[in-house]
């Protein structure tokens, strides 16, 4: 059953299945992202105690898995101490491939937020995983899902304008032409925009 996470400046949909969130969702301002910029990173992860055990990840999971813990709503994305502190919870983390974590994802999340700063009003960025069809690989005793690949969908509210990230969850992966709205909803069974029919 899945458990909606509501944090100050994203919220989480998390499976007990995967361990892992479905999708995060924020919505940024030019103006949250300003006020992001002089934020400390804490790096203090933690499992989220509103979670019941047997449905989260914990720090003895990733751990000597090879694999990072790698945000889904992004530190660097956070307004305000807290905000940063919750950032921080395994409920927002996926295992992901430390090279795609620390260089291809994260200049993901670097031209989303240079794309927020010129927009005119507030985007909305969904982030989340996909799992092969069958037999999805697992790291620690929590039996936590590793993804296959990882997405980013950027929508803007005032031009409704919508694209996707879609990156392999491997070190040499490398992002690729954005690809559409739709192809995601087909690719996810996801209907992340409902009621809205977002240009390309």
């Amino acid at each position: 059953m899945p458990r909606d996470l509501c944090y100050d400046a994203f919220a989480v949909l998390h499976s007990g299945r995967s361990k892992t969130p479905i999708f995060v969702v924020e919505r940024l301002t030019a103006a949250q992202l300003a006020d992001a910029s002089d934020e400390e990173r804490t790096n203090k992860f933690f499992t989220d105690a509103r979670l019941p055990s047997a449905e989260c990840a914990t720090l003895d999971d990733y751990k000597g898995s090879g694999f990072d813990r790698g945000h889904m709503a992004p530190a660097a994305d956070m307004p305000t101490a807290q905000a940063m502190a919750q950032s921080f919870s395994l409920a927002n983390m996926v295992p992901q491939a430390p090279e795609n974590n620390r260089k291809t994802w994260a200049g993901i999340e670097g031209a989303t937020r240079a794309y927020v700063k010129r927009a005119t009003g507030a985007v909305y960025v969904f982030t989340g995983p996909v799992y092969p069809s069958a037999g999805a690989q697992v790291i620690g005793k929590g039996r936590v899902w590793v993804p296959k690949q990882l997405y980013k969908l950027v929508y803007d509210a005032d031009t409704r304008r919508a694209w996707v990230h879609w990156v392999e969850n491997e070190n040499e992966a490398r992002a690729g032409k954005p690809i559409t709205y739709r192809e995601l909803v087909q690719c996810t069974g996801i209907e992340f925009l409902p009621g809205i029919s977002p240009k390309d």
